[in-house]
């Protein structure tokens, strides 16, 4: 039998608010094999990249009439399948809404979503496989890599920084949730804020990136940086503006 406390100063809960983190996924397709497959690739680039996390399902770029749905239930088992668990749903017409709310999906019309703009238009060629190098994280929290990164090798810092005390050659990348330190050359691919911090920052004694990425927004190679920073210390943090976010890369003062 259940026992009730009985001082209303002390009751059996309270509602607190609470900041859950979660990611976003921007349907550009209604192909949920399409999705499936993509989803199966980034896992394959980047294992672990998924670890049970809550996201949110944005419909709100694919434009559905009033009346259209899509196959919400393959849609969630395919998100379920790479480590991704549905939450709520956003830009959703009236009939897709309704679905969703009987699958149990929040209403998350009014949620904001961080919208990326890209500085430079992605490179189309697949890239080549990459090498897993095994990590080594130290006690206090960030990921630190003790050798220079060599051509085809990836690191993933998840749900922390990464500081790299060596080269991260050309073809080589890193990955943070958190961010990035190279305490040398950058001239690999470097991607902080990798699930949608926006506060995130790169940081490099010598900056030379193939790409540069802060929670989505990018910048490669092809719109080359400043005399002022290329070349030099430097770091990479994302701006805010009215017509979207973009990268922004300072000197940095040492």
């Amino acid at each position: 039998m259940a026992i009730a406390s009985e001082d209303p100063s002390n009751p059996c809960y309270e509602i607190k608010s609470a900041d859950l983190s979660s990611v976003a996924l921007l349907l550009k397709t209604t192909d949920i094999a399409e999705v499936s497959g993509a989803l199966k690739q980034q896992l394959a680039e980047s294992p672990g990249f998924f670890n049970q996390d809550p996201v949110v399902i944005d419909v709100s770029a694919l434009a559905l009439l009033d009346n259209e749905t899509i196959d919400l239930a393959r849609l969630m088992a395919v998100l379920r399948e790479h480590a991704l668990v549905p939450l709520a749903i956003k830009g959703a017409p009236p009939a897709l809404l309704y679905l969703a709310k009987g699958a149990g999906l929040v209403d998350a019309s009014d949620a904001r979503i961080r919208r990326s703009v890209p500085l430079a238009e992605a490179p189309t060629a697949q890239a080549p496989p990459v090498e897993q190098l095994a990590p080594q994280p130290t006690p206090a929290g960030a990921m630190r890599i003790d050798r220079p990164l060599r051509s085809g090798q990836q690191v993933y810092a998840k749900g922390r920084d990464l500081i790299v005390m060596g080269m991260v050659n050309a073809g080589a990348e890193v990955i943070a949730d958190g961010h990035i330190h190279v305490y040398g050359t950058l001239r690999g691919k470097a991607i902080a804020g990798a699930r949608g911090d926006g506060d995130a920052q790169i940081f490099a004694m010598v900056m030379e990136p193939e790409l540069i990425s802060i929670a989505g927004v990018y910048r490669t190679s092809e719109n080359p940086l400043s005399k002022d920073v290329l070349g030099k210390p430097a770091q990479v943090s994302l701006q805010s503006g009215p017509d979207g976010d973009k990268l922004l890369i300072t000197p940095l003062k040492i």
